[in-house]
């Protein structure tokens, strides 16, 4: 029997729910803070991720799905949210329009990761980017937005962690301290770090292995060692979240895991915080608009991942609203009224009310606990002596009163009735 992909899983109807719930409270919210949406393609030229996430990162070196297309060209699913948004900034000229650009997007995310709870090889995001700002009051906006879409959802126990991890005037002098330290400790790196150590020391402090995780609690910090314009920004940043009431904790191994990060990093945990725990993350890119041959343009944005917030709904018991569902089930008794319940299933469809065609093959009895099993609300019953009368019985299946009603008046009645 196939099954779907390891590290995949299948969205179920009764899991949408969740999904249209967290989708439209991250829509209405970005809307307001006057966010527009775009989609990119699903991949793109290999390029661009190796160039923007980093060579020496865990994603471009063991996660990223890239193949040869049939023209020779080498493309790959897109594995982050960024780098493919930026590109469409440059590409379609969007630095002529008024700065900043604020976006927002939904898109499927591809990583070839070990799979665990919270962790897929295609998982999907809610991210939001702004490009062409560097102010430290956007940084907040930022991080108030990601605070606002966790208690629109009705996560409260929260924690908000923030970082600086420089920029390129500040952090080689950091970077090589941090060097200095893990080298003393070599021994009890583990072999990932160990490579890390020479080609991108600043991951060292990302290691989720336990011992690497001992060793960065005391490693040298970040904020130590900023410059005079990165210790503004960063006194600025943290002075406007105060000045916001979001509570923050400052966490000094935050590094976030792609190289175009400069200055501000940030990641929302929920309470109780476990292996898989971040569901939202993000920081600033000051120099990856550079870095893929645009002029000098600042931005900042986060992703969340909408199976981890689907996790976490489902653990503090939310009350998510169901799908809505079709207020009529036309029931149909005998072979004759098969066509005229069509029909007449029809008609209340396309009048803007939701409707499905009860199982005929079954009596009556059957098709009721049918429309008792699907939630509906009402059973229009149509059987010979029905049609032969011009009328149709509408059945509250609630309380299960009913009165007969001509056709006609009761499909002139459904203009009053609300869309399912």
């Amino acid at each position: 029997m196939f099954q779907a992909p390891r590290g995949t899983t299948d969205l179920l109807p009764a899991e949408q729910k969740y999904w249209r719930y967290i989708q439209s409270k991250a829509t209405e919210l970005a809307r307001r803070y006057g966010y527009g949406r775009i989609d990119s393609p699903m991949f793109e030229d290999s390029g661009l991720f190796i160039r923007s996430v980093g060579e020496g990162t865990d994603i471009v070196e063991k996660e990223m799905y890239t193949f040869e297309d049939r023209g020779g060209d080498s493309v790959t699913l897109r594995p982050e949210g960024t780098a493919p948004v930026c590109r469409a900034y440059l590409e379609h000229g969007m630095h002529n329009l008024p700065q900043p650009v604020r976006m927002y997007y939904f898109c499927p995310v591809f990583r070839y990761e070990r799979p665990q709870a919270g962790r897929f090889r295609q998982h999907h995001q809610f991210g939001i980017e702004v490009i062409g700002d560097a102010d430290p009051s956007v940084d907040a906006e930022v991080v108030e937005l990601a605070w606002q879409l966790m208690n629109s959802l009705g996560l409260d126990d929260i924690n908000l962690l923030v970082n600086s991890i420089g920029d390129d005037e500040c952090r080689p002098q950091y970077v090589a301290g941090l060097k200095t330290y893990y080298t003393s400790h070599y021994a009890e790196l583990c072999q990932d770090c160990r490579n890390r150590l020479e080609r991108n020391p600043l991951r060292l402090l990302d290691c989720k292995v336990q011992t690497c995780r001992s060793l960065g609690e005391a490693a040298p910090r970040s904020v130590d060692h900023l410059c005079a314009d990165c210790q503004q920004h960063w006194d600025k940043f943290l002075s406007y979240l105060s000045t916001m009431t979001i509570p923050f904790s400052i966490d000094h191994r935050l590094v976030r895991g792609l190289d175009y990060y400069t200055r501000t990093v940030f990641e929302i945990q929920p309470g109780d915080a476990g292996g898989q725990s971040t569901i939202c993350g993000g920081g600033r890119y000051d120099k990856l608009i550079e870095q893929l041959d645009g002029k000098h343009t600042p931005g900042i944005g986060f992703g969340s991942g909408i199976e981890r917030l689907t996790i976490n709904l489902k653990r503090a018991e939310i009350a998510v609203p169901d799908e809505p569902k079709p207020t009529f089930m036309v029931i149909n008794v005998g072979e004759a009224a098969r066509p005229a319940a069509l029909e007449l299933a029809a008609k209340i469809r396309r009048a803007g009310v939701g409707a499905i065609l009860g199982n005929g093959s079954r009596a009556l009895r059957g098709q009721m606990r049918q429309a008792n099993a699907l939630g509906i609300s009402y059973a229009v019953v149509l059987g010979d002596d029905e049609i032969q009368r011009g009328e149709v019985v509408v059945r509250d299946m609630s309380d299960s009163s009913q009165e007969a009603k001509p056709l006609g008046e009761f499909l002139d009645s459904l203009n009053g009735s609300a869309e399912s």
